[in-house]
């Protein structure tokens, strides 16, 4: 182990010496270099380790530096002569966190080193961790990096295969139930929308690795990565095209609403216009003067409603007449 004060502290999540068969066995120490024999190291660190800015200064260059030690990040590519920097965003798995806050994930390759670096728990890492263990680690570098585009993309699917099917009963319950999912589609529409501010440029970021002219991948890794890239972009399309029908779902929700709306108030017109002149009726018949008709008289009641229920339906038939209703 590495006798240095800062590097020595250094608690990785993962280190590993891995040979050409994808054996691997526990780094020995935590130097930037494999051991002897082995086609290249892993080390995996957590973000929160307080000497991991130590032995990033000791070890490595100034990019590499930079992207696994960023405090904000964005899906991204930058390569220069020491090696290739690659900033990526897996969904979010764990316990109490929103899966649209996706986690990110910093990488460092070189020809025989990859380091990676993320500040909360990412589960395809934790996969390739347990291949690892199981002595089917990939046989590279550039095939690590292939294996763990993989693993991030086929979440990012599963989330929007499943959003998708959300959507899909949604639709159901608007348009053939006439019931309205209002609890449910505003925080699906929220989420929809991070998901598409983080997946837009991990895409972007897949397809300038698919497409990086560099030894560092190989032909053969080529096709891989860019159907990760395809994947990646189609998985993408899926939550935009989720996107576009809950908007359209919220707008036929809000169309519907306001025709209810309309149509009872025009009810309400309706009904208040025919009782108008019989509430002009039983007014002016109800005030406590002399000189009232029918007060003596023992059928006058009886009489003002048979003229009331003439002079409604009258009205009605005015108005419907007319074309008021």
């Amino acid at each position: 182990m590495d006798t240095n004060n800062e590097s020595s502290t250094l608690t990785p999540l993962s280190a590993f010496d891995i040979w050409d068969d994808g054996t691997a066995r526990p780094a020995s120490d935590l130097q930037a270099v494999p051991a002897s024999g082995a086609a290249y190291r892993w080390l995996h660190f957590d973000l929160s380790d307080l000497a991991l800015p130590g032995w990033s200064a000791q070890y490595l260059p100034g990019l590499a530096r930079r992207t696994l030690l960023a405090d904000k990040t964005r899906p991204r590519l930058d390569y220069d002569g020491h090696g290739m920097a690659v900033t990526l965003r897996g969904i979010n798995l764990n316990a109490g966190e929103e899966s649209a806050d996706m986690v990110s994930l910093r990488i460092w390759m070189t020809a025989d080193l990859i380091i990676t670096v993320r500040r909360q728990r990412i589960f395809a890492l934790e996969d390739l961790r347990a291949q690892v263990l199981d002595n089917n680690a990939p046989h590279s570098p550039g095939h690590m990096l292939a294996r763990i585009t993989e693993g991030l993309v086929e979440r990012l699917e599963d989330i929007a295969f499943a959003r998708e099917d959300t959507a899909n009963d949604m639709e159901d319950d608007v348009y053939e139930h006439d019931r309205a999912p209002l609890d449910d589609l505003a925080p699906l529409r929220r989420e929809i929308i991070k998901f598409r501010r983080h997946v837009a440029p991990l895409a972007e970021a897949l397809t300038q690795v698919a497409q990086l002219n560099t030894d560092l991948i190989k032909d053969d890794l080529r096709h891989r990565l860019r159907d990760t890239a395809s994947r990646c972009r189609w998985a993408l399309e899926e939550l935009s095209e989720v996107h576009d029908r809950l908007t359209a779902m919220s707008d036929h929700l809000d169309t519907v609403q306001n025709m209810r709306l309309e149509r009872n108030g025009y009810r309400l017109s309706v009904v208040a216009a025919i009782f108008l002149p019989l509430g002009f009726l039983t007014g002016l018949f109800g005030v406590n003067v002399g000189g009232m008709p029918g007060v003596q008289s023992g059928h006058a009641f009886l009489l003002l409603c048979i003229g009331m229920a003439v002079i409604g339906v009258v009205s009605a038939a005015v108005m419907r007449w007319l074309r008021w209703f």
